[in-house]
């Protein structure tokens, strides 16, 4: 298996994505998914202490709460690696707030605040210790020094396996990882960003503030840091691909997303796959491990069956060659 040295993955090479997990799924369902998951060889969990704030009545610790209740009901927490996130979360009113997640005031990244997320966290998850922790977004106002010092802390007392950043430019990882190396501080070794076959047209940004996308920059950067994991999220565009009430997102409007969609469905045709299992294939043999959000097992399964579509140079040539 191809993956970026520095991080182990047991089984599959893509993450299974849990944010409707214990509410548009019901636990009884998300359980079921689980489950079918972690049979056909699945290992790697993405959460967030804010999943799924945004839906009403919903706090963030709907999702973390199902994965924990499950992982108490298996007994089954060793067998799988664990990422979740702190910062965005809501804040309550009046509490001091360093960013914002769609015009919501949001909680940074302070000190104070990750060991806060963290204990939250865990609790939740009922575990002792998280395998992959993140920062969620990017803090501007709270010195760097600060937050990489709080996370060290966390991986210094076991709670902590390794550390990662969500939606930062590259320019800031790069600086991140600097200033940990030169304080003695664990630095970031993962990067989740808004990822897929798509390009985005140049200059332009998603609808949603926090996100920020791969670019060229961002692949070349990875390549040459033999200890850096590139996780991908929204990789298949919320279903745009296949489905004709999900509309391609506009930033992906321009005449080589008309090319790259002609390819995928030559290659798709060929290789007796889905699209979607080819744009995951795609991803996982770059050593990017996919995040795949599903609600129902039927596209769990499809997901699952992307593992064994083989692309090969040649394939992977044809679907790069578009601009």
């Amino acid at each position: 298996m191809e993956c970026t040295p520095g991080f182990r993955v047991w089984g599959m090479r893509f993450a299974l994505g849990t944010i409707p997990f214990g509410t548009s799924v019901p636990e009884k369902e998300a359980f079921a998914i689980l489950d079918r998951f972690v049979e056909a060889g699945g290992k790697i969990l993405d959460t967030a202490n804010n999943y799924p704030f945004w839906v009403e009545g919903c706090t963030g610790d709907e999702s973390e709460l199902a994965i924990g209740a499950w992982m108490a009901a298996r007994g089954n927490r060793e067998q799988l690696t664990l990422s979740t996130k702190a910062g965005a979360r809501p804040v309550e009113a009046g509490a001091v707030s360093t960013v914002e997640v769609g015009g919501t005031p949001a909680e940074g990244l302070a000190a104070p605040v990750i060991r806060r997320a963290a204990e939250g966290s865990l609790r939740r998850l009922r575990t002792d210790h998280i395998d992959v922790y993140w920062a969620h977004i990017e803090d501007r106002v709270i010195p760097l020094d600060e937050t990489l010092g709080a996370f060290h802390e966390l991986v210094d007392n076991g709670l902590v396996a390794q550390v990662g950043a969500s939606n930062i430019a590259t320019w800031q990882l790069e600086r991140a990882r600097n200033l940990a190396r030169s304080r003695d501080l664990t630095p970031y070794t993962h990067l989740q960003l808004r990822h897929t076959y798509l390009r985005p047209r140049p200059g332009a940004r998603p609808p949603e503030s926090a996100h920020v996308i791969v670019h060229d920059e961002t692949l070349d950067y990875v390549k040459q840091e033999n200890d850096l994991t590139l996780w991908g999220y929204n990789s298949l565009l919320s279903g745009a691909y296949t489905r004709p009430d999900r509309p391609v997102p506009d930033i992906y409007h321009h005449p080589g997303t008309t090319a790259r969609l002609a390819v995928l469905q030559e290659v798709a045709g060929e290789t007796g796959a889905t699209v979607h299992q080819v744009v995951l294939a795609w991803l996982m043999e770059q050593g990017i491990v996919p995040i795949v959000g599903v609600t129902t097992m039927a596209q769990l399964e499809e997901a699952i069956g992307a593992e064994k579509v083989e692309l090969g140079a040649e394939l992977r040539a044809r679907l790069d060659a578009p601009a």
